[in-house]
This record gives structure tokens, C-alpha cells and sequence, in this order.
């Protein structure tokens, strides 16, 4: 990684080749870099690198610094400036060009320089002089870094990654599946290397200040690392805190995980926080608390589970639940009543799969059922076993001469699911 070749864009986005390089009269970028003004700074550098490894036929993309010693350039606890959402492009534009027998990975922070001045990343081909002298490789890389021009580096949401493998899946799987972007992360390793948290607090800061971000999530237990970063004003968030907050407005999440509990605790969102747009005209302004009819919630998730979570997913704002997130439980947040009455019919229509007649009374979902009664039968003198079988599946059965027809064991049961 070390030898890297820098590709500088320029406001165009286009790729600017080196004065004096034979390549520049057919390169895309050369006429557009005539028109370029000399003394402005590009928007994005981008290394074009070659990854050494022994991990095959694999395009990556990392940020560079050091949380620790400086032994491979840059300067110690010196982080350049991240650009997380043109790093999560360029991931795209690798998956998008690469050859079938390439992989795609994302690392983590390492090596120099420290100090760029613009936002940059580096583009790497690797692992091996195959892939380095490989055309098809290396256009893939080049097509990907093309693919920038016009790219934000930064995106509304970043993070920052503490911990895990030299190759970084779980920040590779939140960039790749969530709406944030990662920035600087320090693996295993660069936090060994960076010492007590508590003595390099400013390394720490940088990460999150290169980063343009104010949260991170941390792999492991590292609640000294975790301390400093609240010390600092910043937030550990978990990757399901990450996940579940995708597409929801992050004032929205602070105001009702404040009025109801924390995604850590069990809340999660429905489809209307995913739709929440305060800037429509049209768009509600504010919600309201209300208790989940918490027995029935239990009856139609014996019934059908998913069916009920889509229910209540489709008509509440948010939501608590229990058993690690699964079963909707506890209070509420609507948009409206009317939401929250839907909630309920949507409810008591799962019943309806299991029950012979439901009707909504003041107060209840009623709930109407006829079926085999034990009682019953014992006391026309049938005993417990295959007897009782046959009636509860609407069989008739003889006792002592006698034919007992289903309906005359037959009982109805009432149940009031308060709401």
C-alpha cells in the first residue's frame, strides 16, 4: 500500500493526468484539466494504489493515518481528512466493475500521509503482481474512481469504527446496508497501538473530527475507550442502533427515544418514522403516546407473528417490544387516533383466524369461539382418549349403546382482550 500513484480530481471530477505524461493526450481528464484553475484545491483526492496481501484477486478502499506510531509514513496519531460517503461509492463502483474473480473489501485506517489537505482515500488493486499487471483489474479501479465525479465526500451521516479485523466486515456491512457512511476506523491492532484511551484522547477527537461525524460504533468491550468518547462529547451507538434508525430522521429518533425508551431497550420504528417529513406541507407535527393492548398483542402473535408485527409496524410511529426486539409490547407512538384504532381492528382481524366471531365492544376486542368441552363429555360418561379425540375433531363416538354427536360437548367461550 505504501506505493501509491495519486490521482487528483480536480472541480470537474475528471481524473487530471501528470504534466509531461505521454498517457495525458488520451486521457478522459485531459482536456478538461486545461480548463481547470491551477490554484484551487480539488474537492477529492483519490490514491490509486497497489494492495499487497495474501488475500487473492481484491479491490479495496481505506482511509490513511495513524492512531499510533508512525512506521510506514505520515505522522504519529496524525489522521488525514475522511470522505466516508465517497468511500461507500467507490465500494459500489468496485461491486459494479470488478471481474467475476475479484472480491471487494474495505480496510481499515493505516499507514501515511496523515496530513493531504483535502478530503482523500485510497483505491487499491491487489493482492499479488498477477492483479497488479492485470488490465482488467486495474479498469475496474479506474471506472470506479471515475464514478466519483460529482460525489460529496461527506454525507449527512457518518461514524467512526473502533475495533475488529484488519479488514473491517461489520463497517463494510453498515456502510453497504444502511444509510451511513463510515469514516476513520482503527482495527484491533491500531487501538494496541494507540495505547491508553485516556492518554491520547486528542488521537481519539481526531478520529471523529476527520471524520465529520459524532458517532461511533466499538466492536468488543473497551469501556475506557467508550468513556473518553462520552468525555468528548461523542455517542457509542450499537450497528442495531445503526440499522433501525435508517431512514428516520435523527430528531425524531432523539424525541421519542426520550419520550418512550431506547433502541438498545427494545424500541423500534414503523413505517410512518420512515415517511416523517416535517418540511411537507402536509406533514404531521407532533404524535401521541399510547399502551399496546399488550394481551391481545399476545394472542395474535400465537396466531401469526409477522402478520402482527406488520400490523403494528403499518400504523404506529414507533414501538416497544420484548424478547430482543421481536414482540411488539408496551406503549406506542401514533400520528393519530385514528391510527391507533386501525392498530386495533388490524388486531383483531388475526383473530378472526382462530375465533368464530370477533366484534369490538367499549373498552375490548370480543372474541367468540365453540369447541370440544371436557367437562361436557365426562359427565355423558366418555372417557379420556380416543373418545376424546374423535369429538374435538367433530366425530360422533358411542359410549354404552349410546351415539354422542359433537355438538352435545360442544361449548362456547368468550374472550375480552381490554384495549
Amino acid at each position: 500500500s505504501p506505493n501509491a500513484a495519486a490521482a487528483e480530481a480536480g472541480d470537474s471530477g475528471e481524473v487530471v493526468a501528470e504534466p509531461g505524461d505521454p498517457a495525458a493526450a488520451e486521457s478522459p481528464g485531459s482536456a478538461a484539466s486545461e480548463s481547470l484553475d491551477p490554484g484551487a484545491a480539488p474537492d477529492l483526492l483519490v490514491f490509486v494504489s497497489r494492495h499487497s496481501g495474501d488475500t487473492g484477486p481484491l479491490l479495496t478502499a481505506h482511509f490513511t493515518g495513524n492512531f499510533g506510531p508512525a512506521e510506514y509514513g505520515g505522522e504519529p496519531g496524525g489522521l488525514a481528512e475522511a470522505c466516508p460517503n465517497a468511500h461507500a461509492e467507490l465500494l459500489d463502483g468496485f461491486e459494479s466493475h470488478a471481474p467475476e474473480e475479484y472480491e471487494v473489501g474495505m480496510e481499515c485506517t493505516h499507514h501515511g500521509p496523515s496530513a493531504v489537505g483535502v478530503p482523500s482515500l485510497f483505491a487499491e488493486l491487489g493482492s499479488d503482481e498477477p492483479q497488479w499487471e492485470d488490465p482488467a483489474g486495474a479498469r475496474a479501479v479506474a471506472r470506479a474512481v471515475l464514478d466519483l465525479a460529482g460525489v460529496e465526500p461527506h454525507r449527512e451521516r457518518q461514524l467512526v469504527g473502533f475495533g475488529g479485523n484488519h479488514y473491517a466486515p461489520r463497517f463494510e456491512r453498515i456502510q453497504r446496508e444502511t444509510d451511513w457512511a463510515v469514516g476513520h476506523v482503527a482495527a484491533d491492532w491500531g487501538l494496541a497501538a494507540l495505547g491508553a484511551p485516556a492518554a491520547n484522547r486528542e488521537v481519539v477527537r481526531r478520529a471523529f473530527e476527520r471524520s465529520r461525524a459524532d458517532r461511533a460504533v466499538v466492536e468488543g468491550e473497551r469501556s475506557e475507550l467508550e468513556s473518553v468518547i462520552a468525555g468528548l462529547g461523542y455517542e457509542v451507538v450499537s450497528e442495531t442502533w445503526v440499522r433501525e434508525t435508517t431512514g428516520v430522521a435523527l430528531d425524531l429518533v432523539e424525541s421519542l427515544e426520550a419520550d418512550l425508551s431506547g433502541v438498545g431497550d427494545g424500541l423500534r420504528f414503523g413505517e410512518h418514522a420512515r415517511g416523517w417529513n416535517p418540511d411537507r406541507a402536509d406533514a404531521p407535527t407532533d404524535y401521541q403516546l399510547v399502551s399496546l393492548p399488550d394481551d391481545l398483542l399476545a394472542e395474535t402473535q400465537g396466531i401469526d407473528a409477522d402478520a402482527t408485527r406488520e400490523v403494528v409496524d403499518s400504523h404506529a410511529l414507533a414501538f416497544e417490544t420484548e424478547q430482543a426486539g421481536t414482540r411488539a409490547r408496551g406503549r406506542a407512538a401514533v400520528l393519530s387516533e385514528a391510527d391507533a384504532e386501525a392498530l386495533v381492528d388490524g388486531l383483531a382481524d388475526l383473530l378472526a383466524r382462530k375465533y368464530d366471531s370477533v366484534a369490538r365492544e367499549d373498552g375490548a376486542v370480543v372474541a367468540h369461539t365453540t369447541g370440544f368441552d371436557p367437562e361436557k363429555a365426562r359427565t355423558l360418561g366418555v372417557q379420556e382418549g380416543p373418545a376424546f379425540g374423535k369429538l374435538s375433531a367433530g366425530e360422533p363416538v358411542v359410549v354404552d349403546g349410546r351415539e354422542i354427536e359433537p355438538e352435545a360437548v360442544n361449548s362456547e367461550r368468550v374472550r375480552e382482550f381490554p384495549v
